[in-house]
């Protein structure tokens, strides 16, 4: 269940934003290698010089749903943008990258639930002792 604070990010697709993917996907097609990269602040204002509104979480968001479901493949990011990479090295290089970054998140998410659990234990006790 995605946190309050967070839901207008993790929210999934609008039909709306279903209908910028493809937009999306023709924007990055020809974005092969890093020196093509584009940014995610990039793609808001073309979009918006289009009369098409978004934000940049919400891009996150619809390409997230373009590389979970492989409509660009071997789409990946840096701190130069998003691009297509066609060098097997440095593919298993990013892959590599995230599956630390999905170890780092796994290890707070599960200190945070040690924490949860003390915390509601402490707060029982001290009702238990009013």
């Amino acid at each position: 269940m995605a946190l309050l604070l967070f839901e207008p990010q993790t929210a999934k697709l609008t039909d709306y934003e279903r209908e910028l993917v493809p937009v999306l996907v023709k924007c990055l097609e020809n974005k092969v290698g890093k020196n093509k990269a584009v940014k995610n602040s990039y793609m808001v204002a073309k979009l918006r010089e289009h009369g098409l509104l978004t934000s940049e979480p919400r891009i996150r968001k619809m390409l997230n749903y373009i590389r979970t479901r492989g409509l660009v493949e071997c789409l990946v990011a840096s701190s130069q943008g998003y691009y297509i990479s066609t060098d097997i090295q440095e593919l298993d290089d990013y892959i590599d990258s995230l599956r630390g970054r999905e170890d780092a998140i796994r290890e707070v998410r599960l200190a945070l639930e040690e924490q949860s659990v003390r915390l509601e234990n402490k707060q029982n006790n001290n009702r238990k002792k009013q």
